[in-house]
């Protein structure tokens, strides 16, 4: 068995949480204490959920926390649309958020779809 850090889908998830991580640093401080600690949480608990499920036991308790990380995937998603609507995150950085993002959710996805 892969070791969790080996994974495409963890490492995607631990790439777009520190892309944020860092992009947080530009932010004004309204930003930051709003969408900023909301945004980190969420991306952060991607790749947390991902790596709890892959420690867990059973098939089902496994896909129980792949889902959480499903959903902080949506979260995410959500906080960084408020971001480049309130012109927190330039477009360019959106962009490249973006790229992560579109290849991360297939991937999710098809982890999930993957665990027996």
């Amino acid at each position: 068995m892969k070791e969790i850090y080996e994974l495409d889908v963890y490492q995607l998830a631990e790439k777009l949480s520190d892309m944020i991580w860092y992009e947080y640093d530009n932010w004004e401080p309204k930003a930051q204490h709003t969408i900023g600690y909301q945004v980190i949480r969420s991306v952060d608990s991607i790749a947390a959920n991902i790596a709890e499920g892959y420690g867990r036991f059973t098939p089902a308790d496994r896909k129980r926390f792949y889902h959480f990380s499903r959903g902080s995937f949506e979260e995410t998603k959500a906080w960084l649309r408020k971001a480049l609507r309130r012109e927190v995150i330039a477009r360019e950085k959106s962009d490249e958020f973006k790229v992560v993002i579109d290849e991360l959710g297939p991937k999710l996805n098809a982890f999930i779809r993957s665990t027996k």
